[in-house]
């Protein structure tokens, strides 16, 4: 089959079209009657295993992402550093994720998402294999490969979202989105659920980095065998053959014009900022705390105590489950009395979130029961945001723009949130230590942890105003078909009446 095939059921890789996109194949495969079932080009089975696929993907994603974390005291132990270059492992991580996540967006609006993503995660699965061997004098490296880690993740976070839109619409697809986001927290709890099980296991926290990279090779061999390219749009009876592409700056221009998708945007980069820096930090502010309420002692050969982390990794897969749940069922709920549901609810759960954290961390000094508990709560309301702010960038943007959208969505949301919060509140709890002890360990991280709560009040405010714009957004990104066709339509007769009456002069 030739790379330019127009009958091939995938977007061809090294084209800058979409034609024929998810037609009929060869005669060794399905025939059109049994595969395009929906205008998607896909059936209804192929669909929801697409999205059991994207979904183990995505968990294995977010799993590798804080299996760090999990092991972060032995990691600073190991390397014998400060806070503030513990911060940097999970920065330079989300920068280089950061700064690609464009490139991948520009990429997946027009070449064959599917592709892209085999490369990605494979390239992602070698490098992190690769960081399991640097040794002790070798900091840098493992910042290295941390940061090419993100290359990976950029190529697939930003894709995966538009498969499922080009498969479902409505309630449906928001359905298949919270359970596309169930995964975020439940597999960053598994992140730090198997990074503490393998570290006290083997004794080396090394091994810890190891098993996500085999389960990402399965992840390619499912891309391969299951996942098959859906037409862009066509599930929204906006077929792609109706819809202008234009330029990315272009595209950027229009999106920046979208008042709801940016504002959303901005509210989404205040949740990135406390998922950040509780990522990465929580675990390690847990184990300070039982060191200086005299419940633990302090990490002085490894392996470190990282009970800590297993505890924080059940409560983060509890929270995620029960949070992303509610925040979409209420938000369903809701939607049958106000179209403002959606960022609505997404403020609701920043604002609850934001004083159990504080109190959590408050805690933290007399009583570990009591910070376990505001934590579960706080966690819990912030995870409500998930799959809510993915479906309100859908609607809101075009199909041809949705990887872009997802792309700058990406980059605004780390560049403000967690790219520089891990750092940020590492380099804080440095210049707040007035002594080289166990208790000042504890308690200038305890007042940098602090900023998180202002943050998500913040980050509230930011989904209150979305509300204002919402729904006269969302009517023009459905309109806009309609309105571009025409206009094509009208340019066209008159390019081509124009040029005829040049001719016969």
């Amino acid at each position: 089959m030739s790379l330019v095939d127009p009958m091939s059921d995938t977007t061809p890789f090294f084209s800058d079209d979409n034609e024929g996109e998810g037609s009929a194949e060869k005669d060794d495969r399905p025939s059109p009657e049994q595969e395009e079932d929906s205008p998607s080009g896909l059936s209804h089975i192929r669909a929801h295993l697409t999205v059991v696929v994207l979904c183990y993907i995505n968990l294995l994603n977010y799993m590798d992402r804080f299996t760090v974390a999990g092991v972060l005291p032995d990691i600073e132990h190991f390397f014998n550093i400060s806070d503030g270059k513990s911060g940097l492992l999970q920065t330079v991580f989300i920068c280089s994720y950061m700064i690609l996540a464009p490139l991948f967006g520009y990429l997946g609006d027009r070449y064959n998402r599917k592709m892209i993503m085999c490369v990605g995660i494979g390239f992602w699965s070698v490098v992190t294999l690769a960081s399991s061997f640097v040794g002790k004098d070798y900091f840098w490296a493992l910042l290295l490969t941390r940061g090419l880690v993100g290359v990976g993740e950029a190529s697939y976070s930003t894709i995966a979202p538009t498969i499922i839109a080009d498969l479902f619409i409505k309630e449906k697809r928001t359905n298949m989105l919270s359970i596309f986001y169930f995964a975020i927290p439940v597999g960053s709890g598994l992140g730090y659920i198997v990074g503490s099980a393998v570290d006290n296991r083997a004794k080396d926290w090394h091994w810890a980095l190891r098993v996500t990279p085999a389960l990402g090779l399965v992840a390619v061999l499912l891309l391969v065998c299951v996942v098959k390219e859906p037409k862009r749009g066509a599930i929204e009876a906006r077929p792609e053959h109706t819809l202008q592409r234009t330029g990315w700056l272009a595209d950027m221009k229009a999106l920046c014009k979208n008042n709801s998708f940016v504002l959303s945007t901005f509210g989404f980069t205040a949740v990135a900022f406390v998922t950040g820096s509780l990522a990465l930090w929580a675990p390690a502010f847990l184990f300070r705390a039982a060191v200086f309420t005299g419940e633990k002692q302090p990490c002085v050969v490894e392996p470190c105590d990282t009970s800590d982390s297993l505890y924080f990794g059940i409560i983060t897969c509890v929270t995620g489950v029960l949070g992303v749940a509610m925040g979409v069922g209420v938000s369903q709920w809701l939607r049958k009395r106000t179209p403002r549901a959606d960022p609505l609810v997404c403020a609701a759960g920043l604002l609850l979130a934001a004083p159990f954290l504080y109190l959590s961390i408050i805690f933290a000094q007399k009583s570990t029961v009591a910070t376990y508990f505001f934590i579960f709560f706080g966690e819990m309301f912030l995870c409500m945001n998930w799959a809510i702010v993915a479906d309100i960038l859908l609607y809101v943007v075009v199909p041809t723009r949705r990887s872009t959208a997802e792309a700058f969505q990406i980059v605004i949301s780390h560049l403000l949130g967690d790219a520089g919060s891990p750092y940020l509140i590492g380099v804080v709890s440095d210049s707040l230590k007035q002594a080289d002890s166990y208790m000042w360990q504890f308690r200038s991280l305890q007042l940098s942890l602090l900023l998180c709560s202002f943050v998500a009040v913040v980050g509230g405010a930011f989904f209150l105003a979305t509300a204002l714009f919402i729904e006269k957004d969302r009517q023009i990104a459905e309109n806009y078909v309609q309105a571009e066709a025409a206009r094509i339509s009208y340019f066209l007769v008159f390019t081509f009446r124009h040029s005829n009456k040049k001719r016969m002069l």
